[in-house]
């Protein structure tokens, strides 16, 4: 069995990641591991989660599968380890900004609803499916692909490029940027209280 896995790479990584996927679905159904903060249940899905768990599945594949087939424990390339630090700064800057929401008393926060289904949860924001969620979305696809063909057919990780590395980080500081101007401002409260004001002015105003 020993010598099978390391002498079929491909099997390997997909048994691996496969075995991954399960249990991060497990971890998801059960305590909510890819969720964002809701009131509501089903809670709907986090893209910063589901990049990091999305990444953290392929890699460690991908470390199991080539130092399995190298017959020696592999050193991982720095652009491999900058790959999974930028999906780990995503997520918390991500919760940052979910923090900051939820202590804003004025804030609507457009996360605190049901899911609606997988794509859409991490694709939309208030008004819906937004291309900055889409580019990340697309962006982090490709290069996934990408990196799954290299080690299946090379038996190897791939030295990701500086530039693929900015296009990346670019990709995902956009989608942090424009996740803090995402949920919108709650004005109903000002407005109700100044139509009370204004309605005790004139009950107090004398009529002459």
């Amino acid at each position: 069995m020993e010598e099978y896995f390391r002498n079929n790479c491909s099997a390997t990584f997909w048994i691996v990641y496969v075995a991954l996927l399960g249990c991060i679905y497990f971890c998801d159904k059960k305590y909510n591991m890819l969720r964002d903060i809701s009131s509501f249940y089903p809670k709907p899905y986090s893209f910063s989660r589901v990049q990091l768990a999305w990444w953290t599945a392929i890699v460690l594949a991908a470390f199991i599968s080539t130092s399995l087939a190298q017959r020696h424990i592999i050193t991982l390339l720095e652009s491999t380890l900058y790959l999974l630090g930028m999906s780990g700064a995503t997520t918390a800057a991500a919760k940052v900004v979910d923090a900051a929401d939820i202590r804003n008393p004025a804030i609507q926060r457009n996360q605190d609803s049901k899911s609606e289904n997988f794509i859409l949860d991490i694709l939309s924001d208030e008004n819906g499916i937004s291309i900055h969620r889409f580019q990340t979305v697309v962006f982090n696809l490709v290069f996934s692909v990408w990196f799954i063909k290299y080690v299946i057919s090379i038996h190897s990780i791939p030295d990701i490029s500086d530039r693929n590395l900015i296009l990346l980080g670019l990709s995902s500081a956009t989608y942090i940027g424009l996740k803090a101007t995402e949920n919108s401002v709650n004005t109903q409260p000002q407005v109700n209280e100044v139509i009370q004001d204004e309605a005790k002015g004139d009950a107090s105003t004398p009529k002459g």
